[in-house]
């Protein structure tokens, strides 16, 4: 009974180890045929992604503009509200523009006086041109005559001295003095008035001066009413582009200062910035292809081609860039901004906000490409030899 047992036993052992070395073998076969296919898979992939460069830090840019007033005063209208689509020209707010038009008023007032004044100086200028020249004639002729007057005078003083004392009396040879002082006097006179016009053309330069001193009265006059209407046009806030309200600070009744930012425009304009490591860029060029994936909408996938690439990396134009000729260094992966353009993929009826994370995939062609010198497009035109 006991050999018969232990043969039972035998045999059963036997038909146990058969089964486990048949699993250990099929286990063997199964994790062999996953490891091939794993390396086969990520042949695959490499082979698929290659040529292809990918970084997630990146995120949508475009244009946004500040609002300002240019002059300050109390809100009276407001005419946008938040996120609300506006184009270009369109009113924006108004300021109270009371004192704005009070200031222009003034300004044309002091133009019309300035305007009056000017003509009036041209007016004397033309009157000097005749009156100065006849003055020096008047003048002249003045003095002939008493130069003529004193002839006489010296004349007749003259016969009374050489006449016999019993022909003439002491009255008239008084007389004949006085008449000879006055006309003596009266050539003085004549003198000085014919010194007094002799200036005609300093005096006529005079009156021409006086003239361009008023008409720089008047283009000083202009201006200041040119700026006042200016300071009254601005006193509405219109759109300088087409875009989406943002940032806005501005309520009605608000006293807003001029330079006072109040409100920003999202241009509808919108591109991608990737930050690639430097070790990254070694075959990305202007103009290759560029799949992006947004984040904030999975199943939107944009297509593009990169645009440019900025010359410095993101530490060199840093608020404070680091000084790596002291102390100790430590070697950091740069990072350089890529600017990439959106060419299709976008809906219309959804505009991207500025600032999402994205994720873009650029094609590069490593074929005939060198790990030295940047592309042709990259490079600064050179400055031709004068001839």
């Amino acid at each position: 009974m006991a050999d018969e047992h232990n043969e039972q036993s035998g045999e059963v052992s036997e038909n146990e180890k058969k089964p486990a070395g048949k699993k250990s073998a099929r286990g063997k076969i199964i994790l062999t045929v996953v490891l091939v296919v794993l390396a086969i898979a990520a042949g695959v992939y490499w082979f698929l992604t290659r040529n292809e460069v990918e970084t997630d830090d990146a995120f949508t840019a475009g244009r946004s503009v500040t609002i300002a007033p240019h002059v300050d005063g109390y809100v009276t209208e407001l005419l946008v509200n938040d996120n609300q689509y506006v184009h270009k020209g369109q009113l924006l707010a108004r300021i109270d523009p009371r004192n704005w038009k009070a200031a222009r008023d003034k300004a044309a007032g002091s133009l019309e006086q300035a305007q009056a004044a000017f003509q009036a100086s041209e007016m004397l200028r033309d009157v000097a041109a005749l009156e100065f020249p006849g003055k020096l004639v008047q003048a002249q002729g003045t003095l002939a005559a008493a130069k003529a007057q004193q002839f006489r005078a010296e004349t007749d003083y003259k016969r009374q001295h050489s006449v016999e004392r019993a022909a003439t009396s002491q009255q008239d040879i008084d007389y004949a003095r006085a008449a000879l002082d006055a006309a003596k006097a009266q050539v003085m006179e004549a003198e000085g008035a014919v010194q007094m016009a002799t200036p005609v053309l300093p005096n006529i330069n005079n009156t021409k001066i006086r003239v361009s001193q008023q008409e720089g009265q008047v283009k000083y006059a202009q201006a200041e009413l040119d700026n006042a209407a200016l300071n009254l046009e601005w006193t509405e806030l219109r759109a300088p582009c087409d875009g989406w309200i943002s940032q806005r600070n501005l309520e009605l009744g608000n006293y807003v200062a001029a330079g006072q930012h109040v409100l920003s425009i999202v241009e509808p304009e919108v591109w991608v910035v990737a930050n690639y490591k430097e070790t990254q860029i070694t075959h990305i060029r202007p103009g290759q292809k560029v799949d992006v994936k947004v984040d904030a909408y999975p199943s939107l996938k944009l297509h593009g081609h990169v645009d440019s690439l900025q010359k410095g990396t993101g530490a060199t134009f840093s608020a404070f860039p680091p000084e790596n000729a002291t102390g100790n260094y430590v070697k950091i992966v740069q990072r350089v901004p890529v600017k990439i353009v959106i060419d299709d993929g976008l809906d219309p009826n959804q505009q991207l906000a500025l600032g999402l994370s994205v994720v873009p995939v650029v094609h590069v062609d490593t074929q005939g490409q060198s790990d030295g010198a940047p592309h042709a497009q990259q490079r600064a035109p050179q400055p031709q030899a004068a001839q």
